[in-house]
């Protein structure tokens, strides 16, 4: 019964952990970009702290792999969805902003 809740709540959580991890990544005006870096890494460990527990409860219940998971498998594709997202964007405020700024690319 207890374990019935603690398996939604958790879930709840470890989405819930992944957010700040996104804003600190891209919505702090005024930092540079290796600020944020380090921002969003600490933030993400505690994430991933959080998804960990979390698997752990759905792996008690389900059995499997803790990698199986769902909490688990959400971390991950969030992780890899923010870290392309977070280059990219990288790339393109130091090789595409610049060129807007001098007026080179307008038509």
């Amino acid at each position: 019964m207890l374990m019935e809740l603690l398996r939604p709540v958790s879930f709840f959580l470890s989405m819930l952990s992944l957010y700040p991890v996104l804003v600190s990544a891209f919505f702090v005006p005024g930092t540079r970009w290796e600020e944020r870096l380090w921002l969003a890494l600490l933030r993400l460990a505690v994430a991933g702290c959080i998804c960990l527990a979390s698997g752990l409860l759905y792996r008690q219940s389900e059995g499997g792999t803790l990698l199986a998971t769902l909490p688990v498998r959400l971390f991950f594709c969030g992780v890899g969805g923010m870290a392309v997202l977070f280059c990219l964007s990288w790339w393109l405020d130091a090789y595409y902003v610049p060129l807007l700024r001098h007026g080179c690319c307008r038509p």
